[in-house]
């Protein structure tokens, strides 16, 4: 079943330095959002306060999912809910067979075959072999989409999902993408690739910890383009245009 994330007046900071300042976003049920900034914005920041990670507690604001308050919930409450987090950076398993890891999942979830074919694995060759270090980054980065596949998500957050892939895989993480919108899930796509957030249905930039632009994927990205931003990083300051 999918949910829609509706986030009003978030803050956070951490080592007294502002990260996140009075946002705003929302995610339709069956809806791809991109979320588009540069490094150190508080993108991955934003994704780990909606899942709820220890440390991430917001100082101000509310996150609602199908209009239920979770901001006070323990990661695995929002995780039976339907959130799902799929890292930038995959965990390294060892002892699990991919079989196994995708095996994971709750009632109703998606076979591990098909998982693995919707992100370009073939399933003869990888469900017997361990979630280690002995795969690349790359076929790492596809178990963890395949693994938040086949759960059936109502709200899926996805982190750089196009890191550790060549970039003549764009179009393979797109499809990706839209196979979790078209399961039904609100989507969150978090980047910095103007590749992958034209590919959303609505985009946001993030800079300094706000929402400067949303809407058309298309128009959002041309401004982070043209965007001369000296460090978005920060807690103060302007996006002037370049």
């Amino acid at each position: 079943m999918s949910a829609g994330l509706s986030i009003r007046g978030l803050s956070y900071s951490a080592g007294g330095k502002k990260i996140l300042s009075g946002l705003d976003l929302d995610v339709p049920p069956g809806t791809i959002h991109a979320l588009i900034g540069t490094n150190g914005t508080g993108k991955s920041t934003l994704a780990y306060i909606i899942m709820g990670l220890e440390g991430y507690a917001p100082e101000a604001g509310s996150i609602a999912l199908d209009d239920r308050r979770i901001e006070g919930l323990a990661i695995h409450e929002r995780a039976e809910l339907g959130i799902t987090l799929a890292w930038q950076e995959p965990v390294r398993f060892e002892g699990i067979s991919i079989r196994d890891y995708l095996s994971l999942r709750r009632s109703g979830g998606l076979e591990p075959e098909r998982c693995l074919r919707l992100v370009g694995l073939e399933p003869e060759a990888y469900l017997g072999r361990n979630v280690d270090s002995s795969l690349s980054g790359g076929e790492r980065k596809r178990v963890e989409l395949a693994s938040a596949l086949s759960i059936r998500p109502a709200l899926a957050i996805l982190d750089e999902p196009d890191s550790g892939i060549d970039i003549l895989s764009i179009d393979g993480v797109a499809a990706v993408i839209k196979a979790f919108r078209d399961s039904g899930a609100g989507v969150l796509v978090i980047t910095h690739r103007q590749e992958i957030a034209r590919k959303a249905d609505i985009a946001s930039h993030l800079c300094y910890g706000r929402i400067v632009n949303s809407g058309d994927p298309g128009e959002v990205t041309l401004q982070f383009r043209e965007m001369k931003c000296q460090s978005c990083a920060g807690s103060e300051g302007e996006c002037a245009s370049a």
